[in-house]
C-alpha cells in the first residue's frame, strides 16, 4: 500500500488529492511544521535524502518529487482520464502544463517565497537597498514571467474547463498548487476571470473537498 507522508502547507497535498480522485486505498501519515522556521520536522527530512515534501514509501521504496510520485502513482494504477493517453487529442497540451506546473510556475512562486524571506529577516538599516533591488527584480524577473504563464492560462481555460481538455487531469493538479499560491500574492486579478473560475471548479471537487477534510486546513499553500 502506498503511504504519503503528509506535510501540512505543502505541495504533498496534491498526491493527497490525486489518491482521492482515483479512489485507491493509501494511508496517510501526517506531519506539522515548526511554528517558528515552517521548515519540515526531523522525522520527516529523514524520509527521503532531500528532506522536502512529498514524499511516498511503497514497499521498500522512497519517492520524493512531485511529478514523480504522480506518475509512479499512475504507473501503478492507469487512468486515460486523469492522464490522456497518446492518443488523445488534448494530450499535448496536457504535458504541457504538467510540466509547466514544475518547471515554471513553481519557481517564479519559490524564487518570490524567497525575497519575502530575505526582506523579512535582513536588519532595517540593509533594508533600505536590499528592498528596492529585490523588487525590481520581482518585477521585471517574476512578475512578467507570471503574467505570460496566467495570459495562456487564461487563453487556454476559454476552450475547456481544464488544462487538460474537457476533463480534469493531473495538469489540473500539479498547477492547484502554483496558482493558488499566485492568486494568494495578489497575481490572479480579475483580469483572469477564466482562471478564476477554475480555481473555483477545483475547490469545489468532491474529491478536493474530500483531501481538504484530511488535511485539515482550508489551503493548499504556505501563508508566508
Amino acid at each position: 500500500m502506498i503511504v504519503l507522508h503528509h506535510l501540512e502547507y505543502s505541495q504533498s497535498f496534491r498526491v493527497l488529492w490525486l489518491l482521492e480522485e482515483l479512489g485507491v486505498e493509501y494511508e496517510l501519515k501526517k506531519y506539522n511544521r515548526d511554528p517558528e522556521t515552517h521548515l519540515a520536522p526531523e522525522e520527516y527530512k529523514k524520509l527521503s535524502p532531500l528532506g522536502t515534501a512529498p514524499v511516498i514509501t511503497h514497499n521498500n521504496l522512497a519517492l520524493a518529487e512531485t511529478s514523480a510520485i504522480v506518475e509512479y502513482i499512475l504507473d501503478l494504477y492507469p487512468n486515460p482520464e486523469i492522464s490522456p493517453l497518446a492518443h488523445s487529442p488534448n494530450r499535448v497540451q496536457h504535458l504541457f502544463w504538467f510540466h509547466a506546473a514544475q518547471g515554471s510556475m513553481m519557481p517564479l512562486i519559490l524564487m518570490e517565497a524567497i525575497f519575502q524571506i530575505i526582506q523579512e529577516r535582513t536588519p532595517s538599516i540593509l533594508n533600505i537597498v536590499i528592498r528596492p533591488v529585490l523588487a525590481k527584480a520581482s518585477q521585471g524577473f517574476i512578475k512578467t514571467r507570471m503574467d505570460k504563464l496566467l495570459e495562456k492560462a487564461e487563453e487556454d481555460l476559454k476552450a475547456n474547463d481544464w488544462f487538460g481538455g474537457k476533463v480534469l487531469t493531473t495538469a489540473d493538479i500539479l498547477l492547484s498548487y502554483p496558482i493558488e499560491s499566485a492568486s494568494m500574492r495578489g497575481y490572479l486579478s480579475d483580469d483572469y476571470p477564466n482562471t478564476r473560475a477554475w480555481l473555483q471548479r477545483i475547490y469545489n471537487r468532491p474529491a478536493f473537498q474530500s483531501a481538504k477534510d484530511k488535511d485539515g486546513r482550508s489551503s493548499m499553500a504556505l501563508p508566508l
